[in-house]
């Protein structure tokens, strides 16, 4: 029989830091168990249901205001020069959390 129910999903959110890799792209080394638990795996972007954009980003606003939700920084203090430097840090997993450049 084939078909049937998946047992779990798997989403795929996030990989910029795999954009530019020149290696082969990083990624999870037990793919073969969605196979075996039938389960499935799936992309997504926030684009994907423009209709419900609003209330995706009102619902984290809300668990930011009531701590139920942290977001890491990693802080670069500098002048707009330091702009290209920071932004790559996206690409190629040099920072701890979201990189934000402060203008002296």
């Amino acid at each position: 029989m084939f078909g049937g129910a998946s047992v779990g999903s798997v989403v795929v959110c996030g990989a910029i830091s795999q954009y530019n890799n020149e290696d082969a792209v990083q990624g999870p080394s037990n793919y073969l168990a969605l196979l075996v638990r039938r389960a499935r795996m799936e992309g997504f972007a926030v684009f994907d249901d423009p209709a419900r954009y609003r209330d995706a980003a009102r619902e984290p606003a809300g668990w930011f205001a009531d701590g139920r939700l942290t977001a890491r920084e990693h802080l670069v203090k500098g002048g707009a020069g330091g702009f290209p430097g920071t932004l790559q840090m996206l690409f190629d997993g040099a920072d701890t959390g979201k990189p934000v450049l402060e203008l002296a």
